[in-house]
């Protein structure tokens, strides 16, 4: 069988744990016996089963003597669910094709050995790059210290993201407000800062109607804590963190009583908070995919320090002129020759909108598999 035509098999069936594995990889697994599938799965919430054990658990007797083909090395050792190497290897499995080794430094070569050491062959670096993409968050994480940042704005073809004096609802249609919904739910937090809350009093959560069962977490940057009491993006379920300069012990104390989560920063004096700190303390809450969704100076910021590794940017049928609030403000004017190089991936009809996804030179370079 070909190896790369199963593995994109198992790449579509990783991607369908997109809105739920976090912080765990997407990972998939088909078990393949005399040219027939007799098993596959894919990892759908951190702490249940992973694609391996599933995979497993549906071939039975018929994994003996079966390729497994997976998205990711086999875990090696005892986190909430048992090694996935283990069961490969009870189940009498012969032949493991992976996409790529997992970077976590627990694993990272140490599954493949225990299945060459228990007399497995081990094909690895099947469609290597595609995988590297699908799980580029927790890769990032795993080798960089930080989550990966995309960043979502929407704009009239301009490049105006609302009128002069700030009125912007609604710039997109429906269709593309709920691919945005999408998004939110594939990544591990959504950061705003203070000016978006105070102006817009958006929630920030996932609101769709596939049964999604995980809320990313909330992400407040509010140097000087003018955060309202009854904010919405407060909510009542404990899902939001605040990093503040600020040191009002009684803003602090009816914040946390309300659930949320006040992280203060170094550098009171400052009006910015310094953003790498704040991806680095995200990256040890697990954060593999930050989504910013802020006004033109937060996102002008995290562009301008070279923090945005993906864009995905919006843009309806319709103009505002050089008056109206662009999508990105930065703090000094931008040399030709020193612009924010980025790699246009895609290009797509949403409803009545159009989508453009891309990624940054920099990142992608950092993603590839000689990283």
């Amino acid at each position: 069988m070909n190896n790369q035509a199963m593995m994109e098999k198992v790449l579509e069936l990783a991607a369908k744990g997109a809105a739920t594995t976090q912080p765990n990889p997407q990972v998939g697994c088909i078990i393949v016996n005399d040219g027939v599938i007799v098993g596959e799965g894919y990892h759908h919430l951190a702490g249940e089963l992973h694609a391996e054990r599933l995979a497993l658990a549906q071939a039975g007797d018929k994994a003996r003597g079966a390729t497994a083909y997976v998205s990711l090395e086999p875990c090696c050792h005892q986190g909430r669910t048992p090694p996935c190497t283990d069961g490969l290897i009870d189940a009498g499995i012969t032949k493991v094709v992976a996409a790529m080794r997992d970077p976590n430094p627990r694993v990272s070569g140490s599954g493949f050995e225990l299945l060459k050491n228990a007399g497995i062959e081990v094909i690895d670096g099947v469609l290597e790059q595609q995988a590297r993409w699908l799980n580029r968050g927790f890769i990032h994480r795993m080798m960089h210290g930080r989550p990966w940042v995309k960043l979502k704005s929407a704009a009239t073809l301009d490049g105006r993201t609302a009128a002069f004096d700030g009125k912007s609802k609604w710039i997109t249609g429906d269709d593309a407000r709920a691919q945005v919904q999408t998004i939110r739910s594939q990544c591990s937090a959504v950061l705003t800062g203070i000016g978006t809350v105070l102006a817009d009093d958006p929630n920030l959560n996932v609101r769709t109607s596939e049964g999604q069962t995980r809320q990313p977490l909330r992400v407040l940057l509010d140097s000087q804590l003018r955060i309202p009491l009854e904010a919405r993006i407060i909510g009542d379920d404990n899902n939001l963190v605040i990093f503040t300069h600020s040191d009002d012990l009684d803003k602090v104390g009816a914040l946390i009583e309300k659930g949320a989560e006040v992280i203060q920063m170094q550098g009171a004096n400052s009006e910015q908070i310094e953003l790498n700190a704040v991806l680095k303390e995200l990256s040890k809450w697990q954060c593999n995919e930050v989504l910013i969704e802020a006004g033109q100076t937060l996102s002008g910021s995290f562009l301008e320090q070279g923090l945005v590794d993906e864009l995905t940017l919006f843009y309806a049928g319709s103009l505002l002129g050089d008056q109206g609030k662009s999508m990105f403000q930065f703090d000094r004017p931008l040399e030709f020759e020193k612009r924010s190089e980025f790699v246009i991936k895609g290009v797509s009809m949403v409803g009545s909108d159009i989508k453009v996804d891309a990624v940054s030179q920099n990142s992608a370079d950092r993603l590839s598999p000689s990283d």
